[in-house]
């Protein structure tokens, strides 16, 4: 986003949080709960907390029953209903409220999304007009939709410039502007808009830049739609990308589906507020407007997909995968939902699960690299390392051309390889990765790392970990392999240094803890090579312990020292090398 997006974004967040204050806060202002619904209140705030909206909806409606016009209750409540989608029951509540003579902001952003979804645009227009509108930041775009709805496009243009003169919200309200033109075929005044600099920001967003392809496709333009796909999102497409960009080539008109209606308006500028605030770190304010943006467009893909990570990150596993579900097979974004599905399964620790969706996925799509890419992450952390090898390679099959972000793959399907002992395959990857991507550091780390491991080129090994070290000087593992390599040479006063600080930068790490001992027991340190060897025992999973780090070799250096546990091992005894 561009400064003044988040200058806006600034502005909702802390509208947005003033807004929600009011909600979750008035009731610890007022008198202790009834007696008779105490239980479900304290449940209902209990869920709320923790994020499981159906259980807070159900409690506070057992609550409401006992005290019905309890504002604060009927605000929860409200909330709750809202953050499950459920705009028909919040709208009851609201309307509750009203009768009642309680002021909600809250009551009125319910109000207003469920007249929106009747399309009751002058009884929005008329909420506005009266202050009882969803806030500042939404209400002028929001009337701007409502007067399209009614007709009346003057005075919607007039609206929208009206907002665009509030600080920061030019861009949104210039983006909006330009949607409304379109969707009435006004297409030349909508282009003239995305061309000029009125809708910067807003208009280089994946959507934006879609709505304007769209734009640039009906007024004939389609070369340069191309060319704006290519220059924004690269040659690696997602489907519904590719399938738009295949459509502009074939010479077909695309249809202006970004906005139809002026309820897909509103719902854009509810998933407008949702972007602008998923990355401040306000899930259930983004949430909110998500919900809104599906409630008015029930198609509205990335706002569903939006929800469903929000969901997922709550830890609301079955609610996010009922989201991910709502997204059709035949959806160009469907792999996205997909996707969003395995990845609440892993989460919740269904791996299983998580790759039959992912496994079902790469053959239904079988064209689509990043799902053979994802499947592969996921094998490789399962430790199921040949089947990570045979999805990465198909993932590197389905590339027209080979590209410097293809290095990741290399590098994975290397680390793949050498989990197996096929060290020729790993290496041939690894020197591939950094063919694509020469310095970068990970690459660079572990193939040298495993080069001191297998015992061969030692000093290639060291200048690629200097390298990797000098990219990310406070990187533990990086700096580790540094200390590790110089280890490896006989270089043992040199490798202090570094192993000290990998541990400073990485305390707990068993391996970085067992690697200093060692280094401390070569250079005469034996008390505190002792000391570091007891550390490194208390931070292993005994269950689960790494090759690197493994606890009964520790043990044994801790009985009887490092030199007998080489020896026993028939592994070369400590050597210092000579120091040109």
């Amino acid at each position: 986003m561009t400064h003044r997006t988040n200058v806006w974004a600034q502005s909702i967040r802390a509208g947005a949080l003033a807004l929600l204050t009011t909600a979750t806060g008035a009731i610890a202002q007022n008198a202790d709960p009834a007696p008779g619904f105490a239980g479900d209140y304290l449940a209902a705030r209990q869920a709320s907390f923790i994020g499981d909206f159906k259980a807070a909806a159900h409690h506070y409606g057992r609550a409401l029953a006992f005290d019905p016009n309890r504002g604060e209750l009927l605000e929860r409540a409200i909330l709750a209903e809202m953050s499950l989608g459920d705009f028909g029951r919040a709208a009851l509540l609201a309307q509750r409220m009203t009768e009642a003579g309680l002021d909600s902001q809250i009551a009125q952003m319910a109000a207003i999304t469920h007249a929106a979804t009747k399309e009751s645009y002058a009884t929005i227009i008329q909420a506005v007009d009266d202050k009882k509108g969803i806030g500042p930041l939404a209400d002028g775009l929001v009337k701007a939709w409502a007067q399209l709805g009614t007709g009346d496009m003057s005075a919607a243009l007039l609206s929208f410039d009206a907002v665009s003169k509030m600080q920061g919200l030019a861009p949104f309200a210039a983006y909006h502007k330009a949607l409304a033109l379109a969707s009435v075929g006004d297409f030349e005044s909508a282009a003239a808009i995305f061309d000029g600099d009125e809708a910067a920001g807003m208009g280089s967003t994946r959507r934006g830049t879609m709505a304007r392809a769209e734009i640039l496709s009906q007024l004939g333009r389609a070369p340069e739609a191309v060319t704006l796909l290519d220059d924004s999102f690269g040659t690696e497409l997602d489907p519904e990308l590719k399938q738009m960009r295949s459509a502009l080539e074939a010479g077909e008109k695309l249809p202006f589906s970004h906005v139809r209606t002026p309820k897909d308006g509103m719902a854009e500028v509810f998933y407008t507020l949702a972007g602008a605030l998923s990355n401040e770190g306000s899930d259930d304010l983004t949430l909110l407007y998500s919900r809104m943006a599906e409630a008015l467009r029930p198609d509205h893909t990335d706002a569903i997909l939006l929800s469903g990570e929000i969901l997922s990150g709550m830890q609301q596993y079955d609610m996010a995968e009922q989201t991910f579900s709502q997204v059709p097979p035949e959806d160009p974004s469907y792999h996205a939902a997909v996707m969003g599905e395995a990845e609440a399964l892993r989460d919740q620790g269904d791996v299983a699960g998580a790759i039959a969706a992912l496994e079902d996925l790469a053959q239904k799509q079988p064209d689509l690299t990043v799902a053979h890419t994802t499947l592969g992450d996921l094998y490789r952390q399962e430790e199921r390392y040949a089947d990570a090898v045979s999805a990465y390679t198909t993932a590197l099959g389905l590339f027209e051309e080979e590209g410097p972000r293809q290095w990741f793959l290399y590098y994975a399907r290397a680390i793949s390889h050498e989990r197996q002992d096929q060290w020729t395959e790993a290496e041939a990857d690894f020197r591939k990765a950094l063919e694509l991507n020469p310095e970068q550091p990970q690459v660079l780390n572990y193939l040298g790392y495993s080069l001191v491991e297998q015992k061969t080129k030692l000093d290639e090994a060291l200048d690629m970990i200097e390298r990797a070290v000098a990219a990310r000087p406070d990187s533990g593992y990086i700096v580790d392999s540094l200390g590790w390599v110089l280890y490896r040479l006989g270089r043992y006063e040199e490798a202090v240094p570094h192993m000290e600080k990998a541990a400073e930068l990485m305390p707990i790490d068993p391996v970085v803890n067992d690697h200093l001992g060692d280094v401390y027991w070569a250079v005469g340190r034996e008390r505190e090579a002792e000391f570091m060897w007891h550390r490194a025992l208390s931070f292993v999973d005994w269950e689960d312990a790494a090759a690197e780090a493994d606890p009964e070799r520790i043990q044994r250096k801790l009985e009887v020292g490092l030199d007998q546990v080489l020896a026993e091992e028939g592994a070369p005894p400590l050597e210092r090398a000579a120091v040109e």
